[in-house]
């Protein structure tokens, strides 16, 4: 690691740009704190129990997570304040500027930081991804004669569609923001979107059974909509051959999660050297052994990770969230309009 952080400077200055002094001097502070408290970033979600053992290995930081939702981990910081026990959390992209406004964040820039997209950042270094999500289609191959590669196929097939608890649970949130891109729609208008849905469920396809892995390898789900480090998960944990993962051609929606650190973290600069290595090359490679796709597409990736993930090509129409404030307002009708527009066709 340290190869990677040679000539790299830093400035410990909340929202500066690290580059002042050498990385010596945050790493010699972190390890004088000598541990750091996460939440929202278990070992089990997108190989993070690698960055936490290089951390252990290479500065001497001790670890421990609780797992948490993004909204949790929010209210934790708010609520603990002086008396903080985490000092770093993972937060979907959605949440990450509700927590700059709870003011429950401190700001820092890695040194990677032009490396990081501009729709990706807090301008001031509040926030940052750390890696991308992308809604996809995972199909078995044993149960659907034809593969749809677009939304609009999805009209035309005899197979059950599964698309989650629309309404409840953020990645199928975003599957139906993901498909009224592709139609037309936008953060404020999901029309096209659930009148596609509407249209299956008129025409009694649209399965009522939960997107997870038992339900995949049991052949209960023909055909789901979700986030691709999830569906190239499942599909290499269960068989690689029985599942085929694509990014739908016609449009689909790009998110991820961002690190926040504690305003009152009792660890910071540990969490600030967290945050540092979390967007280093290093970094950003144990996040693709976990499937998720890294925040800075300049990183190369060894052959056996890049091979466990989608060609770059098939992103091409994938476009992240413009209008976080809309969309959140949309996020709140949506479970009466699915129940309204959609789930009132289901055949009985």
């Amino acid at each position: 690691m340290k190869q990677l952080f040679t000539a790299s400077l830093i400035t410990l200055g909340l929202g500066t740009l690290a580059q002042a002094a050498d990385l010596s001097e945050l790493e010699s502070k972190a390890r004088a704190e000598g541990q750091v408290y996460s939440v929202g970033m278990p070992d089990s979600w997108a190989n993070w129990k690698d960055t936490w053992r290089d951390l252990g290995d290479q500065y001497g930081l001790k670890h421990q997570d609780t797992d948490m939702s993004s909204a949790q981990e929010i209210a934790k910081f708010a609520a603990e304040k002086e008396d903080a026990t985490a000092d770093i959390g993972d937060v979907g992209a959605a949440f990450a500027p509700i927590a700059v406004q709870q003011g429950v964040t401190q700001a820092y820039k890695p040194t990677t930081w032009d490396d990081i997209p501009e729709w990706a950042k807090d301008k001031d270094g509040h926030w940052m991804l750390g890696y991308t999500g992308t809604i996809a289609f995972i199909v078995n191959n044993e149960l659907v004669n034809k593969v749809p590669t677009s939304w609009a196929d999805l009209r035309d097939g005899d197979y059950q569609v599964t698309v989650g608890d629309v309404g409840v649970a953020a990645q199928a949130n975003s599957a139906i923001l993901a498909a009224s891109f592709a139609m037309g729609g936008d953060e404020s208008d999901l029309s096209p979107a659930l009148d596609l849905f509407a249209d299956l469920a008129k025409q009694g396809r649209l399965s009522p059974v939960d997107v997870n892995i038992a339900n995949l390898e049991k052949g209960e789900i023909e055909m789901a909509v979700l986030w691709d480090f999830n569906a190239l998960n499942y599909r290499d944990q269960i068989d690689r051959d029985r599942f085929t993962v694509v990014i739908p051609s016609d449009g689909s929606l790009i998110s991820g999660y961002a690190t926040i650190i504690n305003k009152y973290a009792k660890h910071p600069n540990a969490a600030k050297l967290a945050r540092e290595y979390i967007l280093s090359d290093a970094g950003q490679i144990n996040l693709a052994r976990g499937y998720a796709r890294p925040i800075r597409t300049s990183v190369a990736l060894p052959e056996d990770v890049q091979a466990q993930l989608l060609p770059n090509d098939m992103y091409a129409k994938a476009r992240p969230i413009e209008d976080f404030g809309t969309w959140e307002q949309s996020t709140k009708r949506l479970p009466r309009q699915w129940q309204s527009q959609v789930l009132i066709h289901q055949q009985r």
